[in-house]
């Protein structure tokens, strides 16, 4: 793993955007993309910058099951409202969490995966280790597959919703072995609430008790880290 550390947010978009352009430069063709504010400053640059993403294509981690694609608090919206309406792609994906048969959706965005391999995969970190929304427990061999979220994973998305009670229990999340599929990564962490999950991922056993330190085994691995985020390293 290769750690840069950054003053703050923005600077950590601006480095990214670098990382991204060296990647498209190289021939990417297909970006996995993640939701959260830590990827903010990073659709940021994409959306300042004049270069054009319409013959590419994007896969999103996951999406909330029972959130229609309009929902403000939907994934779909995020993407939209972040980057998607000011830099469209040629295609984008994301996991149905209205589908009826759940299980089926999630098997039809393995073959989406199948078909677009990631070239470069963004991730930010849960407190509790997980990536995307694979919490502690999952399977290292996991592919797209049904989460049943965790109390703590829950209350720390309660801040973007009303009230607790709100925000989904459920969501559709692509699997360990899906991420660590990708060519390359590169996984945000801001603030001192992260610190503990940075230092296990990197430092820590390979455990599946911290789903994010399986990408000790991943040869392109690029942290982007606030001071407060890599203190413990």
């Amino acid at each position: 793993m290769k750690t840069i550390i950054v003053k703050n947010q923005l600077e950590g978009g601006k480095v990214a955007f670098d990382l991204l352009k060296e990647s498209l430069a190289a021939g990417a063709q297909t970006l996995g993309l993640a939701t959260g504010s830590s990827p903010i400053a990073l659709y940021q640059e994409m959306i300042e910058s004049d270069v054009d993403f319409s013959e590419l294509y994007s896969v999103n981690l996951d999406e909330y099951v029972g959130l229609a694609p309009d929902h403000e608090q939907s994934y779909h919206a995020f993407m939209q409202e972040h980057l998607f309406n000011a830099k469209p792609f040629k295609e984008s994906f994301l996991p149905d969490g209205m589908a009826e048969d759940l299980e089926q959706a999630a098997k039809d965005y393995d073959d989406i995966l199948s078909q677009h391999v990631i070239d470069f995969q963004i991730l930010g970190i849960g407190s509790n280790g997980h990536i995307g929304f694979n919490e502690p427990g999952t399977s290292f061999d996991s592919q797209t597959h049904v989460v049943d979220l965790t109390d703590s994973t829950i209350e720390s998305n309660s801040r973007f919703f009303a009230s607790r009670d709100q925000v989904p229990t459920k969501a559709i999340s692509m699997g360990i072995a899906s991420i660590m599929a990708a060519k390359t990564i590169i996984l945000f962490a801001y603030g001192d609430k992260k610190a503990d999950a940075i230092f296990k991922m990197v430092k820590g056993p390979v455990t599946e008790e911290v789903p994010a330190s399986v990408l000790q085994h991943h040869p392109d691995v690029t942290l982007i880290l606030d001071e407060a985020a890599a203190a413990k390293l």
